[in-house]
């Protein structure tokens, strides 16, 4: 019990250390955190567009950052390194990021999913889909799905292979929640068969010469 209760806590934590840097990093184009304790603390690598500015000049800005990890979410020893985002679009929180702020800016909801879905599948994402819900068209709020390619929604595949990102924007209807779910290029299911073109045949020609 106590193992789970520590997991749970863990789990949280690092949702909130996400929530964190998405706010603070979304100029710099934030595309998640992934955190790893090692035994001469914690390793912690921030993926975004823009790098230099999460580092600041002369290293400031990740100093003082990681001076805030270890304050406010206890932390031990963070080494912090910032790595680029090579394809923006299969970034879920670069892409989450950029569909609120085109509805912010007053573009109509479909005309940005239907966008968004595009650019991420035409990036070579296998599977895609965008939920923004809100009061879209009437009083009562409601969600609208945008979904393309194929997405793992259990199992092994699903844990491994399939990003969500989840961001909120304030408009004059109300807040509007943008879910995007992203599948990466190279995810392997297990229901896929593999074609070994000519080993059949090389296979049945050994046989051959052997027996004679």
């Amino acid at each position: 019990m106590p193992f789970i209760k520590q997991l749970v806590n863990e789990t949280i934590r690092k949702a909130e250390i996400d929530e964190f840097l998405w706010k603070e990093f979304e100029r710099a184009g934030y595309g998640g955190v992934n955190i790893t304790k090692t035994p001469l603390g914690t390793n912690i690598v921030i993926y975004a567009m823009r790098p230099g500015f999460i580092i600041g000049r002369g290293g400031e800005t990740i100093k003082s950052l990681a001076k805030i990890l270890e304050e406010k979410f206890n932390l031990p020893n963070p080494q912090i390194s910032v790595a680029e985002i090579e394809v923006p679009e299969l970034n879920p929180y670069v892409m989450a990021s950029r569909i609120a702020a085109a509805l912010r800016r007053g573009v109509h909801f479909r005309r940005v999913g239907f966008w968004a879905l595009n650019q991420i599948m035409s990036a070579g994402a296998l599977g895609a889909e965008i939920i923004i819900s809100g009061k879209l068209r009437t009083e009562r709020a409601r969600a609208e799905k945008f979904r393309d390619g194929y997405i793992p929604k259990s199992g092994d595949p699903a844990m491994k292979y399939v990003k969500k990102a989840v961001a909120h924007v304030q408009l004059k209807p109300g807040i509007f929640g943008v879910k995007v779910i992203i599948v990466s290029p190279d995810a392997k299911f297990p229901d896929e068969i593999e074609i070994l073109e000519g080993k059949i045949g090389e296979s049945v020609a050994e046989e051959g010469a052997e027996e004679s």
